[in-house]
């Protein structure tokens, strides 16, 4: 039985997400040969540590009566660099202008020799390859397939499933919300404003939707995908923009009447990394409807192949998560 100690640095949806998922699997990680202990977790104003183990129900429900996760005052940051583990799982809130704590926290994972599995997408489309190269120099391993599609594997198809193959182009739907939103526009004939309500009531969108909606979430997810699959150096300023706020009922039902919908598509490759609303023929495999994302990739051997499923919640994504732990540690 190999034992991985590992911190949890962050407890929001994903945090928890990530707790819930370690204890729901325990058994199945034992059988592979894991013990993956938690010994410290930490939100923005607390901490709970335990070498011998966090009891992580405790602290879920905590979290959900009290708002912390414990009585310890220790930030993520410290909680890295001076308790000892050998895996990092960063969850704090995505920040794409500076890179937020985040960054902080993979940085200073890096200089103490540990691995570093995120869902945190900003310290990647800010600062991907000083990430890459700093966890490089200290040997640490480093996973984020959770970035991107959530529970909808592609960084690791594209590095696993499909080595040997050249991929040439990535597109797809990478947003849950603006995909909801548009279906919804569709199938009900009604505005842009009625159906963005709508997805804030049922927890889909944000009560600022901005991120989602012009596009931004969709540009800092195509990034990590340019810098990951195609070797560039791409940040948020290299990919060309729109989002979904300009499209009417009346455009949606042009679009189905000449056999169309219309999707928020993102699309990168060597040469360009660029999102949009774009026509996709009804039928097509980009034409994914509610809240499901899509990727298709183009490959030299295999030729297009394509994956679809849920790109956000918090155990969808916490289990993005834990097959990085896996496949960091099983072996």
């Amino acid at each position: 039985m190999r034992t991985v100690r590992l911190s949890i640095i962050g407890f929001g949806a994903v945090g928890q997400g990530v707790a819930k998922v370690l204890l729901a699997k325990k058994d199945q990680l034992e059988d592979i040969g894991l013990d993956l202990r938690v010994v410290a977790i930490a939100d923005s104003r607390t901490a709970v540590i335990d070498t011998d183990g966090v009891d992580l129900g405790a602290v879920i429900s905590r979290k959900k009566t009290e708002k912390t996760v414990g009585s310890q005052d220790m930030t993520g940051l410290e909680i890295i660099e001076k308790i000892d583990h050998e895996l990092v799982v960063e969850t704090t809130p995505t920040n794409i202008v500076t890179g937020g704590a985040g960054l902080e926290n993979m940085f200073m994972a890096f200089r103490k020799g540990r691995d570093v599995v995120t869902s945190n997408k900003g310290p990647l489309a800010v600062k991907y390859k000083e990430l890459m190269e700093a966890s490089k120099l200290s040997g640490s391993k480093f996973r984020f397939e959770a970035t991107v599609g959530g529970a909808m594997p592609v960084l690791n198809l594209t590095k696993d499933s499909l080595a040997g193959n050249r991929i040439t182009d990535v597109e797809g739907i990478f947003n849950g919300t603006c995909n909801y939103i548009l279906t919804r526009m569709t199938e009900e004939h009604a505005p842009y404003e009625q159906m963005l309500a709508e997805a804030q009531e049922l927890g889909y969108a944000e009560t600022d939707p901005t991120y989602d909606v012009e596009g931004i979430d969709t540009a800092c997810k195509l990034v990590i995908l340019a810098n990951c699959v195609f070797g560039m150096n791409a940040t948020y300023e290299d990919v060309t923009v729109t989002g979904i706020t300009k499209i009417t009922p009346e455009a949606l039902l042009l679009a189905h009447n000449d056999g169309y919908v219309i999707k928020l598509i993102g699309e990168v490759n060597d040469s360009r990394i660029n999102v949009a609303p774009k026509l996709v023929p009804i039928g097509h495999p980009l034409a994914v409807a509610g809240s499901l994302n899509v990727a298709s990739v183009q490959t030299d051997l295999s030729g297009p192949i394509t994956v679809t499923g849920r790109g956000a919640g918090s155990i969808e994504t916490a289990s993005a998560i834990l097959s990085d732990l896996i496949s960091i540690y099983r072996n």
